[in-house]
């Protein structure tokens, strides 16, 4: 079974499905008091009934927020759209709550009346993501929700409801004092706050529009034309408002129906949603179709809507993802500018997909398409595996060649430097003795002593020259008997057990026996260890050798394998064999190598 991990999956439990039913429930019954209100208010009333097809206007708006609140619930840390989305909807019922003939009722929705524009701020800023992004954002939603509630409770202070509202409104029970100076001070302080607030909204939105993705744009365009017609009518109405300009324009039935805009653009964005992942069920049937896996990654990036789609694959072996190409590909990183989306079968991982950002605020289509896409991506993975072996198999090789080049300069420069000065020194010897043998025989002689020893010197040194090409001492004894002997020069103590172990083929001695010699000298240099332990032994067809030491270990992660390690890979991999290291800070170091080994 194919999955992509998400947050999401918390909002299938009973428990949350039934607050989702309850909040349902409660959305529908305030749009059915909100619309009995505004049906029995009459005429000459503040709110909705200079505005035509008033109730059916309302019931949409309202319905509508709630609808997409609950559409995109989902518990995730910071992403509040769905409970803002469903506030907004209740906010919007309340502020019909002024064309009640109850003073209780009218006061209350006089209060919160402007309220429901906290919500409709929130989500223009931070939609598709439900996040504020920086303190801008935060500044917009916060100043919005102080001229709505703080000033304007303060203006119901002071405010006489038959005189700022209408003349046949109930009473304004929250009145203390009749100041209407000053109610009109903070009338206007609330129209010029709300003016500055919507041109900072719009430069806001259209600075974020021209840095935005071709999938970020088509994901929030629907709310980003809405929200900027809103908040255009916003800027309009309250700064006509503010320069007292009168005008045949009905401003105030042109801002109820943008702010209808706006929900209805937030409901068709998640519609759309919902819709695109039912149309993934034709992605099935275009997969099966000749040719179209080998073009799997377009047809993913048109199925999503991301043209800069990436696909990556996972190869058990290397322990890490590769493209197609089956060259290493590496993850973005939290913050960047890219997003990957693991997909894993079973448990273990599969692909990958490197998208734009957009794409995490529509879960369900991505799941749905790497669903509908499994069994290919499956394939696939198997065919990047393939094609990774091959790229690592030629770096291998080259690495081998350029191992035995440098191999064979270092033999080169040993016997020019080293046996072959001493055998040109050895010849100058002896041509000297020539020519001293009949004058001086006992000058002679002496030169002869000295000429042995330097012919004993040279021969010392080409079989230190020889041991490290191929030590006899692996040749007759075999690798316990060998690893001992460099054991005991090693400059830690070394612990060799290797009881059964037997005799291997020439070349698979040599591998074993290099790469644990190179084990040790980096364990030596690199780990500050204070002893190590060499394991040999047989596991079914296979020699398995593996040297640990307690040392300081290192994070994997983050430190890159050095050429060394390179080295001890290739040895074992020119055999069929392979090399695995275990590692983490304070607990040691494991290496391990297993070589197929069938006599």
């Amino acid at each position: 079974m194919l999955t992509v991990p998400g947050p999401g999956s918390a909002a299938t439990r009973p428990e949350v499905k039934a607050r989702l039913f309850a909040v349902a429930a409660a959305g529908l019954l305030a749009g059915v008091g909100a619309a009995w209100i505004v049906s029995k208010a009459g005429p000459g009333r503040p709110m909705v009934p200079v505005v035509p097809l008033a109730v059916p206007v309302a019931l949409l708006v309202g319905w509508s927020f709630i609808a997409s609140g609950l559409l995109s619930w989902r518990p995730r840390p910071g992403n509040l759209l769905g409970p803002v989305l469903v506030f907004t909807g209740f906010a919007w019922f309340a502020s019909m709550l002024p064309d009640s003939h109850d003073p209780v009722l009218f006061t209350i929705g006089a209060a919160v009346a402007p309220l429901y524009y906290v919500g409709i701020v929130y989500l223009v800023v931070s939609f598709p993501s439900g996040q504020l992004n920086g303190r801008v954002d935060l500044a917009l939603v916060v100043g919005t929700f102080v001229l709505t509630t703080v000033v304007q409770i303060v203006f119901l202070f002071f405010a006489d409801s038959r005189k700022f509202f209408c003349r046949t409104c109930p009473a304004n029970l929250l009145e203390v004092a009749r100041e209407d100076a000053v109610t009109v001070g903070l009338l206007n302080f609330q129209r010029i706050g709300v003016v500055a607030l919507a041109l900072t909204g719009l430069g806001l939105m259209v600075r974020r529009w021209r840095r935005a993705s071709r999938p970020k744009r088509r994901a929030v365009m629907p709310v980003a034309v809405a929200g900027a017609l809103a908040t255009a009518v916003i800027l309009a109405t309250f700064l006509a408002s503010v320069l007292g300009v009168t005008s045949g324009i009905p401003f105030n039935v042109v801002l109820y129906y943008a702010t209808a805009a706006v929900s209805i653009a937030v409901l068709l964005v998640f519609l759309q949603r919902r819709m695109a992942q039912g149309a993934v069920a034709g992605l099935v049937v275009e997969l099966g179709q000749p040719g179209q896996a080998a073009d799997l990654r377009g047809t993913l990036s048109r199925a999503l809507g991301d043209p800069s789609l990436t696909l990556a694959y996972w190869v058990p072996a290397q322990s890490r993802y590769v493209g197609t190409d089956g060259r290493p590909v590496a993850l973005p990183e939290p913050g960047a500018a890219r997003v990957s989306t693991a997909i894993e079968r079973d448990g273990q991982p599969v692909a990958a997909l490197i998208h734009d950002p957009a794409l995490r605020y529509n879960p369900g289509l991505v799941d749905s398409v790497c669903a509908a896409a499994g069994l290919t991506l499956d394939n696939e993975r198997l065919q990047a595996e393939l094609r990774a072996r091959l790229v690592e198999l030629q770096a291998s090789r080259a690495r081998l060649v350029t191992t035995a080049d440098e191999a064979r300069r270092r033999i080169e420069r040993d016997l020019h430097d080293g046996a072959q000065q001493q055998l040109v020194a050895l010849r100058i010897s002896l041509g000297l003795a020539r020519q001293l043998v009949t004058s001086s025989p006992a000058e002679a002689a002496e030169v002869i002593v000295q000429t042995e020893g330097q012919a004993a010197a040279a021969l010392e040194e080409l079989r230190e020259l020889a041991r490290g090409i191929y030590p006899p001492l692996l040749a007759d004894l075999g690798l316990g008997a060998a690893l001992e002997a460099q054991a005991r020069k090693a400059a830690l103590p070394v612990t060799i057990e290797a009881s059964g172990a037997g005799r291997f083929p020439q070349e698979i001695e040599a591998a074993v026996y290099f790469s644990v010699l190179e084990a040790l000298q980096n364990i030596a240099k690199y780990a500050q260890a204070s002893a190590a332990q060499v394991t040999l032994g047989r596991d079914g067809p296979h020699l398995v050798f593996t040297v640990t030491d307690d040392g300081q270990g290192f994070d994997q992660a983050t430190t890159p394998m050095g050429t060394g390690v390179h080295g001890m890979s290739d040895r074992l991999s020119a055999l069929g064999g392979t090399l695995e290291i275990t590692s983490a800070p304070g607990r040691g170091t494991r290496v391990t190598g297993r070589v197929p080994a069938a006599r």
